[in-house]
């Protein structure tokens, strides 16, 4: 796991402020190279190769790279292809392999990834993502100049961007940003399961797909039960011991009480002993996942430990936490994720964690109805019953409860499109859509989400599509990344292995929702794996009280950025603002923590970065 950075056609006089920017990802090594009118960087955190063989930039013949990932299977690649590598670092792997099969390797790597590879001959440099989008890979390009980055905080510190108003206003309605948008002008991430090719002459750049998760959809089949769950087994399995033997540091385990991270705990027990595991503990009971999680580490005898996390550290910690995504950023699960992987640093350097299987498997509520029904041939009538019933009904007021589930059902049931999917999943600022200064226009996810509509897909299939497609590397994967890096810690994710991720969309919707029960297939290879106790618990996860904070330990610097904001009154209007603070008895409780969390993420990024930049 590293940094990576490089320009074309930019003069580099003295980047030793780059370091600094992207040290966190890669402290043991910064190394650069340049050779015409390319710069490449490279921030190494050390974990396969330890030795001065595994140091980038690297150089083969005409080609030089530099990486951000790991390669799990790059020792079988070698093999394979019989590359007479001098090393064994999977990015020398990486290098001898595009010589010999070009853009083909992409398909066979397991792994996570962003590289940037140099043809010296032909003067073109690849960029390539890997197919969940884990690693990210920023590109900002004008008429003459392009420049990459693993993270945006290094290029809005290298390059004097200026704020796309647009995406800042989507993101508000969203909750996160969506496809290649970012909150600067020029800027954008280059689509999981893309790779980009620039001609460094002509500064042309083509972005194509490698990688699509539709098409193994389509191969949706009938499989037997007993085949099904002992080929999800054997990939899962495989997939951990992958992650674990490609390091040369000890790995680690993040534990929660729920069935993803419980069952890469005990695979990775089973290959490693005595294995390390970390888990969040709250003082509020509603949220604290450690009795659950505790029930697994005693089963499989876990060196664990339980991150008590202080409220009281909050108030200085926030603003920090939440500038480090170099973007807005509401999901506030990644404050309990920072902590975990801040406490797990001081014991390693790797860790596992369960990210994927909720999108793969069908671990969300939301999932439930998607599999009985077809919202979106649901006659007028239904729908304006269902409208009719939502506004007669009170808000609920405990977010876990059945009540809660059936109220956003009947709101799903009552929209379509677009509205329908925002509501079943961020649910920002969803019926309070009158509170922004203007309509903000969402065509890209519009579109997509009707594509899907019009795939021919069941329902579900398409839900957790566009899951996978959008939430999962727009938000939960980025929360990962920066959580974890932040720290110069590797998160590794057995679930989004090759062989899973190609997998899972062709099982069939019954073994992914099995009446009412989400992620049946999972919960059925727990039984062999789990404490029955954790089996039968909903899904959690780094879930936070919210609401507590907002109201208490969070209370004073929400209300010092949004009492006199210098953003956000710009797409939110200013007494829909003045009322969210202070009359807190007007909204829902959970909602208005959400919507003021949103509007405090996006007023922090902008003093704390943007505005500095």
């Amino acid at each position: 796991m590293c940094g990576i950075f490089g320009t074309v056609n930019w003069p580099h006089d003295s980047p030793a402020h780059l370091g600094d920017s992207l040290l966190h990802r890669g402290p043991d090594e910064q190394r650069e190279w340049r050779k015409d009118n390319i710069y490449l960087f490279h921030a190494r955190l050390a974990i396969q190769d330890l030795s001065p063989g595994g140091r980038q930039p690297m150089t083969h013949g005409i080609y030089t790279i530099v990486f951000n990932g790991e390669i799990y299977n790059h020792k079988q690649l070698r093999q394979r292809y019989n590359l007479n590598c001098q090393s064994s670092s999977d990015t020398e792997t990486l290098l001898y392999l595009y010589e010999r099969i070009g853009l083909r390797m992409l398909d066979e790597l397991d792994g996570m990834f962003a590289f940037a590879l140099y043809n010296d001959k032909t003067h073109t440099l690849l960029l390539a993502r890997d197919r969940a989008g884990e690693k990210p890979l920023y590109l900002y390009q004008n008429s003459h100049q392009l420049a990459f980055s693993s993270e945006l905080n290094a290029l809005s510190a290298y390059l004097p961007l200026s704020i796309n108003e647009l995406t800042l206003a989507r993101f508000l309605r969203v909750g996160f940003l969506y496809g290649q948008e970012t909150p600067y002008v020029g800027v954008t991430e280059l689509p999981a399961g893309h790779f980009a090719e620039i001609n460094c002459r002509t500064m042309t750049v083509t972005v194509s797909s490698w990688w699509t998760i539709m098409d193994f959809a389509r191969q949706m089949h009938s499989i037997p039960e007993a085949e099904a769950l002992e080929n999800v087994d054997t990939c899962l399995q495989e997939a951990v011991r992958r992650r674990i033997d490609s390091s040369d540091l000890e790995v680690g385990v993040f534990l929660s009480g729920g069935i993803d991270s419980g069952l890469v705990t005990a695979m990775a027990a089973q290959f490693k002993p005595g294995i390390r595991s970390f888990t969040v503990s709250f003082a509020n009971g509603e949220y604290d996942e450690a009795p659950l999680a505790r029930l697994v580490a005693d089963r499989y005898q876990t060196r664990h430990t339980e991150v008590q996390l202080s409220f009281g550290r909050l108030q200085d910690d926030i603003e920090h936490i939440i500038a480090g995504y170099g973007e807005p950023f509401m999901d506030s699960s990644a404050i309990p994720s920072y902590y975990v992987a801040q406490a797990a640093k001081q014991h390693l350097t790797v860790i596992l964690n369960g990210d994927g299987a909720d999108e793969l498997f069908g671990g969300y509520r939301r999932y439930v109805p998607a599999a009985r029904f077809d919202f979106n041939n649901f006659p007028g009538i239904v729908k304006r019953g269902a409208n009719v019933l939502y506004r007669s009904l009170p808000y609920p007021k405990d977010k876990k409860s059945r009540y809660n589930f059936a109220y956003r059902m009947l709101d799903m049931a009552r929209k379509s499109g677009l509205e329908r999917y925002l509501s079943a999943t961020t649910d920002v600022f969803e019926n309070y859509t009158d509170a922004f200064c203007q309509p903000i226009p969402l065509t890209d996810l519009a579109n997509s989400l009707a594509g899907l509509q019009a795939s021919g897909l069941s329902a579900l299939q398409q839900i957790q599509i566009a899951d996978f497609q959008a939430i999962l590397p727009g938000d939960l994967l980025i929360k990962m990344d920066i959580a974890t890096m932040a720290h110069s810690l590797e998160g590794r994710s057995p679930f989004l292995a090759k062989d899973l991720v190609e997998l899972a969309p062709t099982l069939p919707d019954s073994l992914k929702i099995h009446g009412t029960t989400t992620k049946y297939l999972l919960r059925q290879l727990a039984q062999k794996y789990l404490p029955q106790k954790l089996i039968d618990q909903p899904k959690r996860g780094f879930e936070v009280p919210l609401k507590q904070w907002i109201d208490n330990e969070l209370k004073s610097v929400v209300y010092d950025y949004l009492v006199q904001p210098q953003i956000v009154d710009r797409y939110v209007r200013r007494d829909f603002i003045t009322r969210l603070i202070g009359q807190p008895t007007k909204f829902p409780a959970e909602k208005r923590a959400k919507m003021l969390y949103s509007l405090f993420a996006m007023e922090v990024w902008y003093r704390k970065i943007a505005r500095n930049g």
